[in-house]
């Protein structure tokens, strides 16, 4: 197939940085057949591109200002079915690629590698296809299967219940986990209700009981 004869693959970009997304337009408006049609530094703007601009696929950064990109996935997947989302970042933590994934992302790609990744995420996106860094993927392959949460704690509600029993504040927690400080507070409210407990010296016990956290992890943050 000619370069002309191609699909063309509409494209937004979403990323805080200028200088990040002039590279990354470079490398996407090298490639046949795809567009790159806009740009935006926030969730917010980038939404409202692309609204504008009916792409096929948005590059999304997972960390910017305002409201925090792994939220906003569900809502642009909803609102927006005809784009497929993928994901671009710094963050090599299995953890955040499944959140990603299922939160309704096409594609997750670490920053490092996206000279020789983007484009393929890009166009298996655009045909409804899924790609995951290999790198990750072997992260994710390689771990144990979960024994099941206890008291049917979500994996993000453990995360936030390892975090306060850590010591770290609410704003801190949303900061770590790319969350608002609304969504951390509901977060802990159901994780109160489902262990029953309500007070961080509660949390900080029922963490160490489970093995969430170690004792001497424990001791530093509450003697700080």
């Amino acid at each position: 197939m000619t370069s002309g004869e191609q699909k063309e693959i509409r494209v937004v970009l979403a990323d805080d940085h200028r200088v990040v997304r002039a590279g990354l337009r470079l490398v996407l408006d090298a490639e046949p057949g795809i567009d790159v049609v806009g740009e935006a530094g926030d969730v917010e703007t980038a939404i409202r591109a692309v609204r504008a601009h009916h792409p096929h696929v948005l590059v999304l950064d997972l960390n910017m200002p305002g409201e925090p990109s792994l939220e906003a996935i569900p809502r642009i997947v909803a609102d927006l079915p005809e784009t497929a989302i993928v994901v671009l970042t710094m963050q090599q933590d299995p953890a955040f690629a499944r959140e990603a994934l299922r939160a309704g992302a096409r594609a997750y790609v670490l920053k490092e590698a996206a000279d020789d990744e983007l484009v393929q995420a890009v166009r298996l996106a655009r045909d409804g296809r899924t790609y995951l860094n290999p790198e990750l993927g072997a992260k994710m392959a390689a771990e144990p299967p979960p024994s099941g949460p206890p008291d049917d704690l979500t994996a993000r509600e453990l995360e936030v219940l390892r975090l306060i029993a850590l010591g770290h504040t609410n704003s801190e927690i949303a900061q770590q986990l790319f969350l608002s400080v609304r969504t951390v507070e509901s977060h802990r409210a159901h994780i109160q209700q489902k262990v029953r407990r309500s007070s961080r010296a509660e949390l900080v016990r029922y963490a160490l009981d489970h093995g969430l956290i170690e004792a001497s992890s424990s001791s530093s943050q509450t003697h700080t």
